[in-house]
């Protein structure tokens, strides 16, 4: 009865881990930040609720303590609102007058009716730096993504993390595509099927995702375990240890600091 009723949810935590099973030892498969919103479709007696992403169609169980329900209403006028503004910052903080609290936010996470340091969510208005703040997305060229790319370098890798606390390789490309105004999916296979493809690395450019395999000995090998963003048709902004830049050559992802090869390009995709 309670999937029936319970339809609409919305993060208003800094972000709120999203997981395989509905128990806090399960694996964290990705994260909704602050202000996203979700569809509940199943409901956990042990206080969790199976969602999917309303951004990214990313589904999993999320504690029901880190969620607030909405109504259908309420949801529409999310799902349908013109994010044009997004925190750039790593990190920063917003405040709420009303609450006299601040929460702190990471880059990525979308302002709806954001003007002059303010928005509003849930009829409340929160304040927040301007110069934390994208008032429209950025074009993709060299100078705009290493605006973006150079605060996140050395964030570390975290499963599922996409925050300046921790993010994986797809967690990376989804938060430096939604501050270009672009809306991928959430796994580098599944970002992989989206976009045209870039028929060879000499036609790149800044903002094409690179799809990668692991080197192996079988070449019958297809499966996309990695992905990393073009900065130039040589080097690469991507996730492994932690966020920093590699080299493209030869069909392969190398190493900046052994020189070694680490994987093979599978596809180039442009959005």
């Amino acid at each position: 009865m309670l999937r029936l009723i319970i339809q609409y949810a919305l993060v208003l935590s800094t972000l709120a881990p999203l997981r395989s099973a509905p128990d806090y030892s399960a694996e964290q498969e990705t994260q909704l930040l602050f202000g996203e919103t979700c569809r509940v479709i199943d409901y956990d007696e042990g206080g969790w609720y199976k969602v999917v992403n309303d951004y990214d169609g990313y589904e999993g169980w999320v504690g029901s303590s880190m969620l607030t329900l909405i109504s259908e209403e309420q949801h529409e006028q999310y799902v349908n609102a013109d994010f044009t503004a997004a925190v750039v910052a790593p990190y920063t903080k917003i405040y709420s007058p009303k609450l006299q609290q601040s929460i702190p936010v990471t880059a990525g996470t979308r302002l709806r009716n954001y003007r002059d340091g303010k928005f509003e969510i849930l009829s409340q208005t929160y304040t927040i730096d301007p110069n934390d703040v994208l008032n429209e997305p950025l074009e993709f060229n060299y100078d705009n993504l290493l605006r973006i790319a150079m605060p996140l370098i050395n964030i570390p890798y975290v499963w599922g993390g996409k925050s300046c606390m921790g993010m994986d390789c797809s967690g990376l490309s989804s938060i430096v595509m939604t501050l270009f105004g672009k809306r991928v999916l959430r796994n580098a296979s599944e970002q992989a099927t989206q976009g045209t493809v870039v028929e060879c690395l000499e036609d790149a450019r800044a903002g094409d995702l690179v799809f990668f395999n692991h080197v192996s000995s079988d070449s019958t090998l297809t499966k996309i375990t990695h992905v990393g963003i073009v900065v130039t048709p040589e080097i690469v902004l991507h996730c492994v240890g932690r966020v920093h830049f590699d080299y493209l050559r030869d069909g392969k992802l190398v190493s900046s600091v052994t020189g070694r090869p680490t994987h093979d390009i599978a596809v180039i995709k442009r959005y």
